[in-house]
This record gives structure tokens, sequence and C-alpha cells, in this order.
């Protein structure tokens, strides 16, 4: 800029001249030599003026062209931020801990007599059965199996004794084969509502899938890192879901294994005698196509699913409900009367259809 302005000042000096020598002349003819060299100031002049504006239009076009590429970029990876955030948190069937008492004061507010009943309750679990956090668990109609899969892997149980004995992976193939069940390719797989013959398939990957994990997760000493393989795993939908079909899977394959003995006039567990007593569940068949197909679709699991659920993991499930307060149904074992060495877990409903996950501090 300081070239430019030197040009400038000298073209002006030189017409300055000019008119200097007029005047001081008298004379209106100007040398033609002082004429020519004020056209060649300029000439370079309009050359640099032009220049020099084209240059500066140019690096402004550039400057704005950077700040709106810069802007659109931070918009994007902002965007992008949130959608993996939102998505995160989306898949993330097994929240963190958070206080029980914080939770309920949250959940619960208001003096209506069941917001008081659930205060109470609340308070009795905290101080009496010392559960000092909760797992929010999502609310779906898989989230029982979900909340029970979950403690099973992030406690490291084995296997049940049945399940050490038998490969499950050949299950579907034994059922199907030699057992005739043909019924099973009209299993469905949760809202996928899939039957056909491609099931007998689709239930063996399945299988292997719980099978692969479970020895996975029992075979880990190290409970922080079940922890965080959990968290992994149960933010993983597609898998998730493939393990809770296996699990129902379980499910129908005791319930056929103790319709079988039933039919042989072999004693059974008083739970499946009930069970064979619905209209609606008297034989596997039945059980199948009105109950399980639902499940995870439109359904949960009912009481005796629960049952059911205990009973072919070998685990005792222990329910708090606390929505029955100060009554003998308050705190229920599912089975009832489970062996002695089956490992505990614990769950915590408020109606029966959706469950937390209880976290014990002694």
């Amino acid at each position: 800029m300081s070239e430019l302005m030197c040009i400038e000042h000298c073209a002006r000096c030189t017409v300055y001249c000019l008119e200097e020598a007029k005047a001081l002349g008298g004379n209106d003819k100007v040398p033609s030599w002082t004429l020519g060299t004020s056209q060649a100031f300029d000439t370079v002049w309009r050359m640099v003026k032009g220049s020099m504006m084209l240059a500066a239009s140019f690096l402004l076009a550039t400057l704005c062209h950077f700040r709106r590429l810069y802007l659109y970029s931070a918009h994007r990876l902002k965007w992008w931020i949130g959608y993996l955030q939102r998505k995160f948190k989306k898949n993330l069937s097994v929240e963190a801990e958070v206080d029980l008492l914080s939770y309920c004061a949250r959940e619960w507010k208001g003096e209506t007599p069941s917001a008081k009943l659930m205060k109470k309750a609340y308070e009795e679990l905290f101080w009496r059965h010392h559960i000092k956090c909760v797992r929010q668990v999502r609310r779906d109609n898989y989230d029982a199996l979900r909340s029970v899969l979950f403690q099973i892997f992030s406690q490291g149980l084995s296997f049940p004794s049945w399940m050490k004995e038998k490969d499950i992976i050949k299950i579907p193939e034994k059922l199907l084969f030699s057992q005739g069940c043909n019924w099973i390719q009209q299993y469905s797989f949760g809202p996928e509502k899939y039957t056909g013959p491609n099931a007998f398939g689709k239930l063996r990957k399945c299988v292997e899938l719980l099978k692969t994990q479970w020895t996975e997760f029992s075979g880990m000493k190290d409970c922080h890192k079940r922890g965080s393989m959990c968290n992994m795993l149960f933010s993983d939908a597609i898998l998730e879901y493939r393990l809770y079909e296996a699990l129902k899977f379980i499910m129908l394959y005791q319930v056929t294994e103790v319709y079988e003995q039933m039919k042989a006039k072999k004693a059974i567990p008083r739970l499946f005698s009930l069970l064979f007593s619905r209209e609606t569940s008297s034989d596997p068949l039945s059980f199948m196509m009105n109950h399980l197909n639902s499940v995870g679709d439109t359904c949960g699991l009912e009481q005796i699913d629960m049952f059911i659920l205990g009973y072919s993991l070998e685990v005792k499930i222990k329910v708090f409900r606390v929505f029955k307060f100060n009554s003998r149904d308050f705190e229920v074992c599912y089975p009832e009367q489970p062996p002695r060495e089956w490992p505990e877990i614990s769950l915590l409903t408020e109606n029966d259809h959706h469950y937390l996950i209880p976290i014990f501090q002694f």
C-alpha cells in the first residue's frame, strides 16, 4: 500500500508542476516530456489500482469462502456429535447407577396415596434391605429378560447344570428331528413376527450366540472388565434381541421336556402343573403360540413365565414388588422354593411389567 501511495503522490506532483509551469510561463503549451510522464504515471496508477482492487476482492472472497466452510464444518461436526450421543444413549439399554432415594423423589412427586406408598416402600428398601442404588432398564417387552440376563453376565454366573451336560446348540435340532416338533417352525422372533422354514436356522444362531457370550462372561474373573463388556453388549440392540430370543427358546425347551415327563406319568414341578392347567398353555405348542411368541412384541413375561425362566436358568429370581408394599407379596421369588445352591439375582418392579436392577451396599 505504501508503493501505491508513492505512485499516486508522484502523479499528483506531476499535475501540479504542469499547472505551475502554465501559470508562470503564460503559455498554454506544455512540454511534451512533461505530458508523456503524466500519462505514463496515470496509466501505471490505473493498472496498479485495478490489480490491487482485484487482489483485495479475491482475498475477501477467499476469506468469506473459508468462513462459510468453517461454519458448515462446525455445524456438521456438532450434528454428528449430537447424533452419536443420541444413538448411544438410545441403545444403552441398562443405564448407570443412580441413588435409590433420588430416583424415588424424581419419579414419585406429590402427596397422592400412591406416591406416599411408593416413598415408604423405597425407604424400606434403602434402610432395611440395603438397596442404595438402582440401574434403570429400557422399558420394552424384553426388559424382564434383559434385567435377568444382565445380572447373570455381570456377576459371571456359570451355566445351569443341565446346560453343562447338554450342548444347547443342538437343542433346536433335537426338538425338530428327534422329538418331531415340526411346530417350532411357527416360532416368532418378537417384533419380527417371523415364522417359516428358516426358524430352525435362526434359532440355532441365537442359541449359539447365547452359549458363546455366556461362556465368555463366566470365564472373566475381573469384575470391572465384566462390567465394561456388559455395557458394550447391552448397547447393541441386534445382539441383545438374539440373546433374548435364545432365552425364550430355552424356556420353550424346558416346557417341552417337562411336558414329556408329564405324559410319561412322572412327577413334575408344581409351577408346570399350573402352566399346563391353563387352556391357553395346555401343551408346548399352545404355550408358544399364545404366550411366548408375543414376548418382545406385544407383551413381556407374566409371573408364571418368570417361574419358568428361573427354573430354566437355575437362578433364584427375587423380585421386590414396590406397589405391593406392606403385603406378603412385596417380596417374591421365582421359583418359590429353589434349591439352595442356585445363585440369586434381584429385581425391582413398580407394576410387574417393567423392572429395575437394584444395587446392594452393606
